[in-house]
């Protein structure tokens, strides 16, 4: 006879941490570029009451210390300055809270770093091309689709969260906890994931994947039914990896197939578009279609550098003082209360917190973009100094972090949809960044830098007899970026170079 199942419940202590709703407010300003921050602004000034713009009172007691920072010569020179002004990331209780930052806390300070105090910079808003925006070609999509109320907001939430390649990065649980915060909307991660799936549906096809691999593969599955669909299909699935690292003897060997074949399908697998959202911004303008930077680096003819936030057209925040005048006479009276007061006193409570928490994230968003561009001016000096791309030294998010004492992710969120504007143009923030070689000899140099003297040697081959990887590698070598074949082959397919019997001009 069977021995009988006996089912156990046990009780298991489990410290699961999640973000505050300051913290996450804190986050959502922080991944907003200058355009977006300005709407969410005025958003909140619409919205709350007790938050007010422009100059305060002139009875108020409060004053702001005025942060200036220039970036110091030498790496190694690099000083923190903002160590004691972080943020409280929550209030045990509002009302005190409150009162403790009245008059002496709760303006926006004026964010201007430079080394001269009386120099202010000036800059142009630079606007190209078709004025719609990405975002805008797919809500037109979103409108020819029959939906819910809830879910053209959770929709709408899903556009506004993909990153410029059109890919969703953030996880479906962190959208859930944000809409809840941000917008009071209580979905499950199952509902998100159905709307998802709609958004997976718009054009250009990999919109809204949450990966390479699905992004990939939405692609091929708007394909028409073919021999090659099925096999690009199983080369995704099942064979990623050696797919990704260019293993195409060992897929060819899977599945069976000739060098004519093999050759076929990599053409095939090569229309492919890993950056779907780029490629709609191209097509659309969007990449082009408006670009407003974020920071203003200033170099002087002596070399030496300093920067400062484009503070755009965010007012100047405080708290209403009829607001606060509310609290202190309630304080006053709070023992003869009647339920009506009481109401009240919780309302005017919740709006100067709220109000409090939104211009403390706001103050703290500066903050942490201060550190994060004076620390990459500080890696990146020689190229702010003379605009030279091939100056760019390697540098990662990890870098940037452990220089400036934040978490990786903050640092990505800083760098994603910001851009510089230098004395040598406008740049993206990610343009900094770029990943290391380390040669046999254990030089590190950048990415960046080999691929540029790569394309200038190409450039300058004799077109009637271009030169072959294993040229291009002695080439390198002896002008002192000593990498192998088949990395300079890999930068030259990443550079979008053809093999040199393509290269070949015939006159």
């Amino acid at each position: 006879m069977p021995q009988k199942q006996i089912a156990i419940q046990e009780q298991k202590q489990v410290q699961v941490q999640r973000l505050t709703a300051q913290q996450m407010l804190g986050v959502h300003l922080l991944e907003m570029p200058l355009t977006e921050l300005e709407q969410r602004v005025n958003a909140e000034l619409d919205d709350n009451p007790a938050l007010e713009s422009g100059e305060r009172d002139a009875d108020a007691d409060g004053t702001v210390e005025r942060l200036e920072a220039s970036v110091p010569d030498g790496d190694d020179g690099y000083e923190e300055r903002f160590d004691n002004q972080t943020e409280r990331e929550e209030f045990s209780d509002a009302l005190n809270a409150a009162f403790e930052s009245i008059g002496s806390d709760d303006r926006m300070p004026d964010f201007s770093y430079s080394s001269r105090d009386n120099q202010s910079a000036e800059y142009e808003e630079m606007v190209y091309g078709d004025r719609v925006s990405f975002y805008d070609r797919l809500k037109e999509q979103m409108g020819e689709r029959i939906l819910t109320d809830e879910q053209r907001e959770v929709m709408e939430y899903l556009i506004g969260s993909l990153d410029d390649d059109g890919l969703l990065r953030k996880d479906l649980d962190t959208i859930c906890d944000e809409m809840a915060i941000y917008h009071h909307t209580d979905v499950s991660v199952g509902d998100i994931e159905r709307v998802l799936h709609i958004l997976q549906g718009f054009d250009p096809p990999g919109i809204g994947a949450r990966s390479l691999q699905e992004c990939l593969l939405l692609q091929i599955q708007r394909k028409p039914a073919s021999e090659w669909k099925g096999r690009m299909e199983k080369v995704v699935r099942d064979y990623f990896d050696a797919f990704t690292k260019r293993h195409w003897g060992k897929i060819a060997a899977a599945l069976s197939l000739t060098d004519e074949q093999t050759e076929a399908l990599q053409a095939e697998m090569r229309r492919l578009n890993p950056k779907p959202g780029t490629a709609l911004g191209e097509t659309e303008g969007r990449s082009i279609q408006q670009i407003t930077p974020d920071f203003i680096v200033e170099t002087a003819d002596d070399g030496s550098i300093s920067f400062m936030l484009n503070g755009g057209d965010i007012p100047d925040l405080h708290i209403s003082s009829t607001f606060t005048d509310l609290l202190k006479n309630y304080q006053k009276e709070k023992d003869g209360m009647t339920r009506k007061d009481k109401e009240a006193l919780l309302y005017t409570k919740e709006k100067v917190g709220k109000a409090q928490d939104f211009i403390n994230a706001v103050r703290q968003r500066q903050l942490t973009m201060s550190k994060t561009m004076k620390a990459i001016i500080g890696m990146q000096r020689k190229f702010f100094q003379e605009g030279d791309e091939t100056e760019l030294r390697p540098m990662k998010l990890k870098d940037v972090a452990e220089r400036t004492r934040l978490d990786i992710s903050t640092i990505s969120r800083v760098s994603n949809l910001k851009y510089v504007q230098t004395r040598w143009g406008i740049f993206p923030l990610k343009f900094f960044f770029s990943e290391g070689y380390t040669a046999d000899d254990g030089q590190e140099m950048s990415t960046r830098r080999i691929k540029v003297i790569l394309k200038e040697t190409i450039d300058g081959e004799d077109k009637r007899r271009p030169l072959s990887d294993e040229a291009l590698t002695e080439l390198m070598r002896e002008k002192g970026f000593p990498i192998a074949r088949r990395t300079v082959a890999k930068y030259r397919e990443q550079l979008g170079i053809p093999v040199a019997r393509l290269r070949k001009e015939y006159k």
